[in-house]
């Protein structure tokens, strides 16, 4: 597929930036009650989820927020508020389920599937797992409710067409993601980066796809701790979208807004 990939006329690079909510499902699916030590996650839904909307909207550009269901139910609101002042909302998992959900697998997906659907009025797009684990039955069961996309997967520099045994699953993208280079959790959560070093990075990989292959996803959580909801953290990725806007030819998507191009022009994403 290397040098095959077609982008609308005038496009260099697409850009996506996408929040993953994290609420308390992080801590209540380990089983530990969200407060105090473990009261982070309960920052996306009163603050973090909030300064996002409004920088997204002070730029002008769309956003993808991917929210476990039962983060829902905490703060309907909130997600309701992503959805009215027009950003899309993801499946993320209910329980935020970073262990092998195994037999429970279908009855998560479709579980958080109603919780959102009921909630906007209209189903998801699409679906990021929450840990990165897939099995399958995962795509089997995001075709059969309606799902045009994933982007759970971290094989390839581009989009591409969802493969299962080796077919591929026609009206159905891969768009993938970095849990690695650009995800803010490793550099938070574990090497305790500053803000500045973050931002270095992801201005050096944003200029390396750029010139490469013109596909740019960025994930990020507006929880506190190790999150990026909190002023300083928040101020970076500002910080990057006056970067990104910076270079010639670049347009920003929601991630369901490039699925649906990608499919349109499904000859250039075998």
């Amino acid at each position: 597929m290397q040098g095959k990939y077609r982008w609308p006329e005038g496009v260099r690079c697409v850009v996506t930036l996408t929040v993953d909510f994290d609420g308390p499902s992080h801590e209540t699916g380990r089983q530990l009650t969200p407060l105090g030590v473990n009261s982070h996650g309960r920052y996306s839904g009163r603050r973090g989820v909030y300064r996002y909307l409004d920088l997204f909207e002070k730029h002008g550009i769309p956003g993808t927020f991917y929210v476990p269901g039962y983060d829902a139910e905490c703060y309907p609101q909130v997600v309701k508020d992503i959805h009215n002042r027009g950003f899309e909302v993801g499946a993320h998992g209910y329980l935020h389920e970073s262990w092998d959900v195994g037999a429970d697998e279908e009855m998560l997906l479709r579980k958080s599937d109603k919780i959102l659907s009921d909630l906007l009025g209209t189903k998801p797009l699409g679906w990021r797992s929450p840990s990165g684990r897939k099995s399958g039955l995962t795509v089997k069961v995001l075709k059969d409710l309606g799902y045009i996309y994933d982007s759970s997967d971290k094989d390839y520099d581009l989009p591409y067409v969802v493969r299962v045994d080796g077919k591929p699953v026609e009206g159905m993208m891969e768009l993938p993601s970095s849990a690695f280079s650009l995800d803010d959790f490793p550099f938070y959560k574990f090497s305790m980066t500053p803000p500045s070093e973050v931002l270095a990075h992801w201005q050096q990989e944003f200029d390396t796809l750029y010139n490469e292959n013109g596909y740019f996803m960025l994930m990020v959580h507006p929880r506190s701790g190790w999150g990026s909801g909190t002023p300083a953290r928040a101020r970076i990725m500002e910080d990057m979208i006056r970067y990104i806007k910076g270079h010639a030819g670049v347009r920003f998507f929601t991630v369901g807004g490039l699925a649906r191009w990608c499919l349109d022009n499904r000859q250039h994403f075998d």
